[in-house]
């Protein structure tokens, strides 16, 4: 069995206990190494192949193809059976080459160690012509190979001989439109998960190759072959497409897991394979040719998933916890956001999406046990959450320009039947019960969302008469979106409260024997909605995910409590994954990233933050309002909604594509009645149980772990040099990358990623506060401002040069009033102590901070668009405009006796004595002369220019000294 660690950054030590029982500030945590945050980038690929050259551990992007010798028989001879493998091992295939003559194709398949091959043979047809694929199920060796692939150059000489078309690592399907069939490749691939030892792929490039002749020339005349093409490249392949050779990425951990113990414990091998969830496979429709010509059709063809995959390490004192996350989409009622709405007959709902987070630690590769003990791994725990639409009939026509286009309730059922098999088959999938999270507003002006509230609370109800007790549906409604507007409401603890519940009623899995390692099990889902299933939804499934993450920790033995708190870095990390999960669920289903992200329900979101929710609402709209057909018919395409027949109109002519998901109402006669009361299967309500360990009896608990999983082959390599600091060949994010480097050097910075940051673990080489604004008064002595004069905002540098060091007054009409009550809330203002020597006031909480610094700007939009004068400020500037008009036109030396105090002040004043200007540093001439200086190279900025006062002005602008540079607006 496999125990080492398999992340480079394990480097990191465990801190001495001594250490740790000194106290928090003797404590001494260890150092970090930056290059161990660097990821292994895998190296590219030119356009050559290379055939020959591996000298690392990494797979490339592009298959390299079979290499033929040319002395075939000097290569070593393999025998066709082996048997300490299975069958069903033996015949998996990794890697295929193309290879084409004037009227066939031969598919050469080779296994992980490229030491057995097998060869399918499909005949290029006319477009009158049915598939024909042969497959003689016989396992050569490679030398047998060369003499094959030979004898078929040499039979056909004539024609051209044989030649290498492509390379590929898959067949996705074969399909057909007016004219021949095509035939789908994957051409390129990039890991991005690991299962147990079996990786994930995800699509990076596909190739239609038409099953044609040669010489063959298509007929141009037929545009529609060419239309159904063109629809078809709308559905891109290489985003959002996965696939594995070795996991059955259409189901869930637990039911894998599940199937391969219970399989064990009837004295059987293994499980065939071929057991996929038919929802989950999104080529199901190109595959149907395969299966039907095929005995084993999934030894060549890959069936793939749609939605979203990542994977992240937790690094915890050297110890690696990974974090997956898988998100299948449904592909039944699959379509864009305004065209598929509800639930079809057949109880699919749109944007049906299974989330699944699998967590499990690193201190072993595969599935299994030391000892060996198969598939009771206690370090794998996972939990599954449900999307998806309301079960109900009901859509919104965006035939208008309507950003929102009203809701319409179709159809309403007063038996539900619709919500009826929607649920069941949630039963079917998840046992029971099943726990409804319901987000749909509940106060509205104009009824919209809250009309689908009403009638799925009744369905609900009714639907609940039925289900025995302890089985009936858990319905919880909430009004998120006015939570998330309403500041006395905390939308978060509102949501952790219903997580908690969550958990409690469905449980996790975690596997384990049931003797030393107590195993569990989930049963039930938790299934959250709101109208689109996007914004609300997602920061809902964040937070049930965020609490199962402490559970799922807390049974690895990570943690010693349940919880993980906030703006720590393993929940950064988490929310970075769950970001990335529901932009990509968002694109998929809405065309746009999420509107609404955590920071806007934490209320945390910064100003910048509107902008780009503006961007993505327009994004939203105009992709629903001009893209969303075409997409649809790609979708209709390639799922095989539809299928062309003569006769049939075309898919671009059709009005409507609603028969194309419902059931053809031709068919009702002979369908079989529903019954309203019992609409449910009682098997599926039975909860799932993992059984007790036993050794599998016979023959078979005598093999070794390589003859019932073959994951070793993949994930070791064993036939090519390879290292451990390259385990993972892809780029994995880890909360390494969230922890400053610099602050580590002093050991005084805890590792851990479930210490809440603060701003006192900021670099102290990164955290420049600028200078705290105080208050000078407007006339008198800058020091002791009176408390019935206006005051004004002002830099203590700016006011030791400026006006208060002349002692120049300020008109009272131009100052600002600070004081003044707005619709923003009241101000916070510093002001200077009247005694210096007095004690500095309390100290601000953040919000009184955010406040202070943010006043400004607020008190400007609001003052240039309510302008507004006081009385006594219109005193002063009828006094002021009044003031020259009482001046004598003839200056005399004698004083006037009329003279108010003010123009004897004037006399009397300072001012005079001013007169001689007295040069400054703004008036230096060298400094004058240097700015008229141009440089060779003008747009080049150099080390002596920072001495410059032009960048120390750039410089201070930096760091906060502009009026619009301010903290965002409320």
């Amino acid at each position: 069995m496999d125990t080492h660690n398999r992340d480079p950054t394990h480097s990191v030590h465990e801190p001495d206990s001594s250490e740790e029982a000194s106290g928090i500030e003797s404590t001494v945590f260890p150092l970090i190494n930056p290059h161990e945050a660097t990821d292994y980038v895998p190296t590219k690929l030119g356009e050559q192949i290379c055939l020959h050259q591996d000298d690392n551990d990494d797979e490339p992007a592009v298959a390299k193809p079979f290499a033929r010798t040319s002395s075939p028989e000097s290569a070593p001879h393999i025998l066709h059976a082996d048997n300490r493998v299975p069958e069903r091992l033996m015949y998996k295939m990794h890697k295929f080459s193309l290879y084409e003559t004037a009227s066939r194709y031969y598919i050469v398949g080779a296994d992980i160690t490229e030491r057995r091959y097998r060869i399918l043979k499909i005949d290029r047809t006319t477009e009158d012509s049915d598939l024909s694929i042969t497959d003689d199920k016989i396992v050569y060796s490679q030398r047998e190979m060369n003499q094959i692939l030979d004898t078929i150059d040499d039979g056909n000489k004539g024609t051209g001989g044989i030649r290498l078309r492509c390379t590929t690592w898959g067949l996705l399907g074969f399909i057909k439109f007016t004219g021949p069939y095509y035939m789908l490749l994957i051409t390129k691939k990039s890991t991005v998960a690991m299962i147990g030892g079996h990786y994930v792929y995800q699509i990076d490039g596909t190739e239609l190759v038409p099953l044609t002749p040669a010489r063959f020339k298509p007929d141009v005349r037929n545009t529609e072959e060419t239309r159904f093409l063109g629809i078809l490249n709308n559905l891109d392949l290489t985003r959002s497409f996965y696939y594995s050779y070795s996991y059955d990425m259409t189901r869930t951990l637990q039911h894998n897991i599940t199937r391969e113990r219970n399989v064990l414990a009837n004295g059987l091998p293994c499980t065939s394979g071929d057991d996929f969830n038919a929802m989950f496979v999104w080529n199901n429709h190109l595959l149907q040719p395969a299966v039907k010509a095929l005995r084993d059709p999934f030894d060549w063809c890959r069936p793939i998933i749609h939605g979203y995959i990542d994977q992240a390490a937790l690094s915890i004192y050297g110890r690696t916890v990974y974090i997956t996350i898988i998100a299948r989409r449904s592909r039944f009622f699959a379509g864009a956001r305004f065209l598929k709405r509800g639930a079809n007959d057949l109880g699919y709902v749109a944007n049906d999406v299974e989330t699944e987070q699998i967590v499990s630690d690193a201190l072993t590769t595969s599935f299994h046990a030391p000892g060996p003990k198969l598939f009771l791994s206690p370090q794998y725990t996972s939990y599954v959450q449900h999307r998806g639409s309301i079960p109900l009939y009901w859509t919104q026509d965006n035939t208008g320009v309507t950003p929102k286009p009203p809701i319409e309730l179709n159809l309403v059922d007063p038996f539900y039947s619709a919500a009826a098999l929607h649920f069941d088959n949630l039963f079917e999938r998840y046992g029971a019960p099943i726990y409804v999270l319901n987000l749909v507003k509940a106060r509205e002006r104009t009824p919209r969302e809250s009309k689908l509230l009403v009638e799925y609370t009744n369905a609900i109800h009714y639907l609940n008469q039925f289900l025995p007790p302890g089985r009936k549906i858990i319905y919880k409604a909430w009004d998120m979106s006015w939570a998330a507007k309403n500041r006395d409401e905390d939308v978060i603890g509102t949501l952790e409260d219903i997580a908690e519940s969550v958990l409690t009623t469905t449980g996790f899995f975690h596997n384990g024997d049931g003797k030393i390692n107590p195993a569990r099990v989930q049963n039930g889902v938790a299934r959250t909605n709101c109208i689109d299933c996007l914004d609300r939804t997602n920061a809902a499934q964040f937070v049930i995910g965020k609490r199962a993450l402490g559970h799922q920790l807390h049974a690895l033995g990570i943690l010693e409590g349940t919880v993980v708190e906030y703006d720590t870095d393993a929940v950064n990390l988490f929310t970075h994954m769950y970001h990335d999960h529901g932009d990509t669920i968002a694109v998929q289903y809405g065309g746009s990233q999420l509107v609404n992200t955590m920071e806007t329900y934490r209320k945390i979101n910064q100003w910048t933050s509107q902008s780009r929710d503006m961007i993505e609402s327009f994004k939203r709209y105009y992709n629903n309002s001009f893209m969303d057909g075409q997409r649809q018919e790609a979708y209709n395409l390639f799922l095989g909604n539809y299928i062309f027949s003569q006769g049939q109109p075309m898919l671009w002519d059709l009005a409507t594509d609603y028969y194309l998901h419902h059931a053809d109402p031709r068919m009702w006669s002979g369908k079989s009645k529903v019954d309203y009361i019992n609409w449910f299967t009682p098997s599926n309500l039975q909860q799932t149980q993992l059984l007790a360990y036993d050794p599998p009896p016979g023959d078979v608990g005598k093999k070794p772990v390589s003859f019932f999983d073959d994951y070793w082959l993949e994930y070791y390599r064993p036939s090519t040099l390879s290292s451990f600091l390259k385990t993972f060949p892809y780029k994995i994010n880890s909360t390494i990358r969230y922890i400053p480097f610099k602050a580590t050097q002093d050991g005084r910075y805890d590792l851990s990623p479930f210490k809440v940051r603060s701003e006192t673990d900021v670099d102290p080489q990164e955290k420049k506060k600028p200078k705290e604004p105080v208050v000078i008064p407007s006339q008198g002595n800058p020091s002791r401002p009176d408390a019935d004069t206006p005051s004004l905002l002002w830099d203590p540098a700016m006011a030791a040069k400026g006006m208060a060091a002349k002692g120049i007054p300020i008109p009272r009409w131009l100052q600002p009033v600070q004081n003044r009550p707005t619709d923003h809330g009241s101000i916070v203002q510093q002001t200077i102590p009247d005694d210096p020597t007095e004690s500095p006031k309390a100290k601000q909480t953040p919000q009184e901070k955010y406040k202070a610094a943010q006043w400004s700007f607020t008190r400007a939009v609001h003052q240039s668009l309510n302008p507004s004068v006081s009385a006594q400020e219109a005193a002063d500037y009828e006094r002021y405009i009044n003031h020259p008009q009482n001046l004598p036109l003839v200056v005399s030396a004698q004083e006037r006796a009329d003279n108010d105090s003010e123009y004897r002040d004037y006399i009397n004043g300072a001012w005079h004595l001013e007169t001689r200007l007295q040069p400054g540093p703004e008036d230096d001439p060298a400094l004058y002369a240097e700015l008229l200086k141009v440089g060779e190279n003008p747009l080049t900025v150099t080390d002596e220019d920072a001495q410059k006062k032009r960048y120390k002005a750039y410089r201070k602008w930096l760091r906060g000294k502009s009026f619009f540079k301010q903290q965002p607006v409320e």
